[in-house]
C-alpha cells in the first residue's frame, strides 16, 4: 500500500492551486493522509480527486475541518498502526509532543505536521514522519511531501522540489 503523506498547506494563504510536484507525485498513492493545517475544505476535495484522504485537524483549521477531521487519530492500513497529528502544543519538540500523544497505543509510525521541517527518524521502536510543507516551507530550502510504502516494512522518504507552483 502506498500513500500520499502531507501536511501545512495553508492554502489558499500559501498557495492558489496544488503544486504540480505534489500532484504528480499522488497519482498512484493507495491514500493521501494530510497531519493538520488545511485551513480550507476545498484542499481537502481536491486531493480526494487523486485518492481516499484521511486528516486531522492543525492548529489553524477552523471548526468545519476540526468537525470534520478531529485532533488525532489511530489508523491500521495494510497490517500497520499508524498515528495522526497535527503536533501543536505547549512545551517539548514538536516532535516528542506528537510522540507522547500515542503512547501505550502500541503504533508502528506517527505521521505529524506544523513545524514544517522534514524529519524521519525512530524513537523507541516508533517511526516519525513529518513530510514538511509542499506550500509553505518557512526557513527549508525547499518545499515537501512525503511518501510511505505499507508492506512487510515500512518504507518512508521525502521528496523535495523548489516550485511550489
Amino acid at each position: 500500500m502506498k500513500l500520499g503523506i502531507v501536511s501545512d498547506t495553508h492554502m489558499p494563504r500559501s498557495a492558489k492551486t496544488l503544486p504540480k510536484a505534489l500532484v504528480e507525485g499522488f497519482q498512484d498513492v493507495d491514500r493521501i493522509l494530510h497531519a493538520g493545517d488545511w485551513q480550507s475544505m476545498w484542499v481537502y476535495e481536491e486531493l480526494s480527486l487523486l485518492a481516499p484522504v484521511e486528516g486531522v485537524a492543525g492548529n489553524t483549521d477552523g471548526w468545519d475541518i476540526a468537525d470534520r477531521f478531529g485532533q488525532r487519530k489511530i489508523l491500521t492500513l495494510n497490517g500497520w498502526t499508524i498515528g495522526l497529528i497535527h503536533g501543536d502544543g505547549i512545551g517539548k519538540t514538536t516532535e516528542m509532543r506528537a510522540y507522547d500523544a500515542f503512547q501505550g497505543d502500541g503504533v508502528d509510525l506517527i505521521i505529524f505536521g506544523h513545524s514544517h521541517i522534514p524529519l524521519k527518524v525512530e524513537h523507541g521502536g516508533v517511526l516519525l514522519f513529518n513530510p514538511g510543507s509542499p506550500t509553505d516551507k518557512r526557513r527549508q530550502p525547499q518545499y515537501s511531501f512525503g511518501l510511505i510504502t505499507l508492506g512487510e516494512t515500512i518504507q518512508a522518504e521525502h521528496v523535495f522540489f523548489d516550485d511550489k507552483s
